[in-house]
């Protein structure tokens, strides 16, 4: 849940750019698939001509009728079960997927972790765990949303009324403070602004708690969402809890913390549905320090309902290569 290849500039400027583009896209997309590919000729919109391509280490155009999501080999949803949505990719990321393919096929580990990286995965230098990559289309009649802040809060209030827990005062908080990155500031500076949260610490793959900095207001809406549905949670019950349990300060770092908890809108999440990640941008030949942080936001992410495998329309899966985490370098020093 981008773009590339932008030149530097003001932080601020360009966040409010990229802010104003997701808004344009708008909070949905349609899903007709024979609409779709009538725009884009020639175009890819079946999985199964997608994973031909892939195979062919061809690069093609990609209708927008087809998303795609990484998860854990063996699932049997898009999500684990417990998740209200999923997050996908969008055809301009499945583009770029085969790209990545075409140019770094010899390399396998550099497409599969260049995947996980234009995805926005953190902790890349020692993932293991193998993933896979689904490709799919929606069930007639479902959209995909883009992930803004403020979808979040309108799903909030379709599904459980206005109960006061995510008052607009945070949630403008929230979006002010991220729309004001100064020059060299990125989405994690300001997680750590909002939250308190130590940027070096999460980097380095450390828990959210009190010991690397994270402040009352953000850790007291975790206590209170409780379970995150990546354990013995769900989406919905942790949303509820927060809006029930949590009676401190409803500011930006509480709506933060609770994003966190129960929808893995993790520190990397732009929210305003571009993706974004600290590695080097498979894209732009220079180690990741040379690289301006407009060059490390990636393509469009979506929110779709989460579902099982069987419930959608097509899909195919592609299992992703990732080598050994030892010869991982080219994500600090650069692909090219």
């Amino acid at each position: 849940m981008r773009l590339k290849h932008l030149g530097p500039g003001s932080g601020r400027t360009a966040l409010l750019a990229l802010t104003a583009s997701a808004l344009a896209i708008g909070s949905s997309i349609p899903q007709s698939p024979a609409a779709a590919a009538g725009k884009r000729p020639g175009c890819i919109s079946t999985p199964s001509d997608y994973h031909a391509a892939w195979n062919a280490r061809e690069v093609r155009c990609v209708s927008p009728s087809l998303f795609a999501t990484t998860h854990a080999r063996g699932g049997t949803s898009l999500y684990p079960r417990g998740f209200w949505y999923a997050w996908a990719g969008s055809n301009t990321n499945l583009e770029q997927y085969l790209r990545l393919r075409s140019m770094y096929g010899d390399t396998p580990p550099k497409v599969g972790i260049g995947v996980l990286s234009y995805v926005g995965y953190p902790g890349l230098d020692t993932w293991s765990a193998p993933t896979d990559l689904a490709v799919y289309t929606l069930p007639r009649g479902v959209q995909a949303k883009v992930p803004a802040f403020e979808t979040w809060f309108r799903l909030l209030d379709e599904e459980f009324g206005n109960t006061g827990g995510y008052p607009l005062a945070g949630q403008t908080q929230l979006a002010y403070a991220y729309s004001r990155l100064g020059p060299r500031e990125d989405v994690v500076d300001e997680f750590q602004a909002v939250t308190g949260c130590s940027r070096a610490a999460l980097l380095d793959g450390a828990d959210v708690s009190a010991a690397i900095g994270c402040n009352a207001a953000f850790l007291g809406a975790l206590a209170a969402a409780g379970p995150s549905p990546y354990t013995t949670g769900t989406s919905k019950s942790c949303f509820h809890n927060f809006a029930t349990r949590y009676k401190g300060p409803a500011n930006a770092a509480a709506l933060r913390g609770v994003l966190y908890q129960c929808q893995d809108a993790g520190f990397l999440n732009t929210g305003i549905g571009i993706g974004y990640d600290t590695y080097a941008n498979p894209f732009v030949c220079k180690p990741a320090r040379r690289q301006t942080v407009l060059q490390k936001y990636t393509g469009r992410e979506f929110i779709v309902p989460n579902t099982t495998f069987d419930k959608l329309p097509s899909r195919i899966d592609i299992p992703l290569d990732l080598g050994k985490p030892s010869r991982r370098g080219f994500l600090n020093a650069g692909y090219c």
